[in-house]
Parts: structure tokens; sequence; C-alpha cells
């Protein structure tokens, strides 16, 4: 598997991501992960959607709260072709604790299995076992329209990039 040294960093220290750097016109890869139920869920749930996929280390830190709860507010306005996914590698069980306590109506789903989603889009944080702060944007076409790989894991991505792409596909 890929490993990308130094393309984020965690409080100033570099970290090395696993993956492929995916990037604005690529074909979107697949990927396996959890809902809350324990169901699984891949790309191809979402066929014939604009998804906006907010991924976050996890929903228990304040930028990962505050960015989910960006999205949740967002997604009332976005098209009904839009859909926002959200994807951490907290336990299912913890994000449905969360969205419970915070009233988060977007879909939250679980990477903490076997990373299968990090790995195909290069946001497994090797060194944490976490995903790496990032935005993707997938048309209906099944192509990526928006990447980002936000550089310093404590920070904010560019929400309204994403949200632009996404509403220019719906």
């Amino acid at each position: 598997m890929q490993e990308r040294k130094g393309v984020i960093t965690f409080k100033g220290g570099p970290l090395t991501l696993i993956g492929p750097e995916v990037k604005t016109g690529d074909k979107a890869p697949n990927f396996k992960v959890l809902n809350n139920g324990l169901g699984e869920v891949t790309l191809d749930n979402f066929k014939g959607k604009t998804l906006i996929l907010s991924v976050a280390p996890s929903l228990d830190t304040p930028v990962c709260s505050l960015q989910t709860q960006r999205f949740n507010k967002e997604a009332a306005n976005l098209p009904s072709s839009v859909e926002v996914l959200t994807i951490t590698a907290d336990l299912p069980f913890a994000q449905a604790r969360f969205c419970g306590a915070e009233n988060i109506k977007i879909q939250t789903l679980s990477d903490h299995r076997d990373m299968n989603f990090g790995d195909a889009y290069g946001t497994h944080i090797k060194e944490l076992r976490l995903e790496a702060r990032a935005l993707f944007v997938v048309g209906k076409d099944g192509k990526i329209k928006h990447a980002e790989y936000v550089k310093e894991v404590t920070t904010h991505p560019d929400y309204d990039k994403a949200l632009a792409a996404a509403k220019a596909d719906a």
C-alpha cells in the first residue's frame, strides 16, 4: 500500500497517509464502511447521487464536531440529489451517541473495522489509525468533483468550495 509521508501534520508534527492521493477528475474509489446499525455501506449504495464525503479523525474532538454540525446544517439547504456522509474511524456506537446528543441527521459512517475507506481515499493516518481531515465531492457520474486534504489536522476544511462543487453537480 502506498505511503505518503509529511503530507499532513498534527500540531505541526508530520504524519504519514496510507493510500493514494485522490484528485479531481479521478473515478471515485469504492469503499466499505459500517453504518450505525453495523450494516455494510459502499459507494454503490449512492449511485445517481452527488455525495459530499466529510472525512474527520473523531467526532469527539472540537473541530470534527463542528465540521459535522456545519454539514448537518448545510444539508437542509442542498438539493435532494445531494447527500452528505461523515466518515470517521470512530466506532458506530460512538457515532450514534454523538448524533443523538447533537441532533445530527446526516449519515455517519465508520471506517473502524478495517480502514477500507482511508486506504482507498488516502486518508488513513498510519501513526494514529484515524482518518485525516478531508473533503471529497463525488459527482453523479462517479467522478471526483472536489478533493481537499487538510494540511493541518486541527484546522477546518474549505466548506464553501465543497458545497459549491456539490451544488454545481446536483
